[in-house]
């Protein structure tokens, strides 16, 4: 997918946005009896930790989130602000975190939250990024339930002053109890995360999820951008246009990232093949564009395995560089 087709590929989407109905209920499930302790019952799990019901926002096709009024602008044309969370949310570790983002007086530095975030591939910039796109097929039903929830995903975030992180996300028994589901996210400005309307999906199809700024080239902080995560075997998909970068620069990207809960066994993780004597997930069709939309032919994409010292150690790894490649 080139830089110029991403206009069309809006377009395409505003024209069929009322054609797309989810066939299931979607909801976040419950932190459940695995969680850490210290987190209580009534908490969701998100791809950001676990976070209080009140503090998770669903937005409809065609809501905004305005950085400059801090506003959600609704299809309708009415407008509410932007939910300020009074309850702290919780690393996957069960680290408490304020709704300020500190911990013990430290600023909170995403990208792993506690050890949810398992193995990603990531590269920064002295600049900004302005657009990052990539293709991922959904991986079959995991042989084993132990009621854990498994994320798949490209997003940014700024190094350098992490206050939010957007991101199209491919999750299994994440708002489908044990099926597989996209969503489009922008997390955690005053201690809230919001999600887009999120669509089923199924085994076998292919996702392309994008982000891009929506600014004129070269702006290197855009306070706009649009996430789509997009089905495109089905036609659904979940958007966020002119979501709010809430002050970020985004010059740190992510061509993809594993992050999980409740993993108790290795079959606990989809069997797609594998790579090589692992399973895998490929994500392919890359491409990373700088804040003047030019792109950079040779990312030098980095993995980083952060599961060290957990349980179970399932083969975690990666390779790159013409495809970015996760085993587990």
């Amino acid at each position: 997918m080139k830089f110029q087709e991403k206009s069309f590929i809006r377009i395409a989407l505003l024209a069929v946005l009322a054609a797309s109905l989810t066939g299931m209920i979607a909801a976040q499930v419950p932190a459940g009896a695995k969680r850490p302790s210290v987190v209580p019952a009534n908490y969701l799990i998100t791809p950001f930790g676990y976070f209080h019901p009140s503090c998770v926002g669903h937005l409809a096709k065609g809501d905004e989130i305005l950085h400059d009024e801090k506003l959600i602008k609704h299809v309708n044309g009415t407008t509410e602000s932007v939910h300020v969370c009074a309850y702290a949310r919780f690393e996957a570790d069960g680290t408490k975190v304020a709704p300020d983002g500190k911990i013990d007086n430290q600023v909170d530095k995403p990208p792993f939250i506690g050890h949810s975030w398992i193995e990603y591939a990531s590269v920064t910039t002295t600049t900004s990024f302005g657009y990052l796109y990539a293709e991922w097929t959904v991986p079959p039903t995991p042989t084993s339930n132990d009621g854990q929830t498994v994320y798949f995903f490209p997003g940014v975030e700024d190094i350098n002053d992490v206050v939010t992180i957007i991101q199209p996300v491919l999750g299994w028994n994440s708002d489908y109890a044990s099926a597989w589901g996209i969503a489009s996210w922008n997390c955690c400005e005053s201690g809230t995360t919001y999600e887009a309307t999120p669509e089923p999906v199924s085994s076998g199809d292919t996702i392309l999820g994008y982000m891009f700024d929506t600014c004129a080239a070269g702006t290197k902080t855009c306070t706009s951008w649009d996430i789509v995560t997009w089905d495109l075997q089905n036609g659904k998909f979940s958007e966020l246009l002119n979501t709010s970068n809430f002050g970020q620069t985004f010059n740190w990207a992510f061509a993809g990232a594993l992050e999980v809960y409740n993993i108790t066994q290795c079959s606990d993780y989809p069997s797609n093949g594998g790579y090589p004597g692992s399973n895998a997930m490929s994500f392919n069709e890359l491409g990373l564009f700088n804040d003047k939309f030019v792109q950079i032919a040779s990312p030098n994409w980095k993995i980083s395995n952060v599961s060290g010292g957990l349980t179970p150690q399932c083969g975690y790894g990666g390779t790159t560089p013409k495809q970015v490649i996760l085993t587990f």
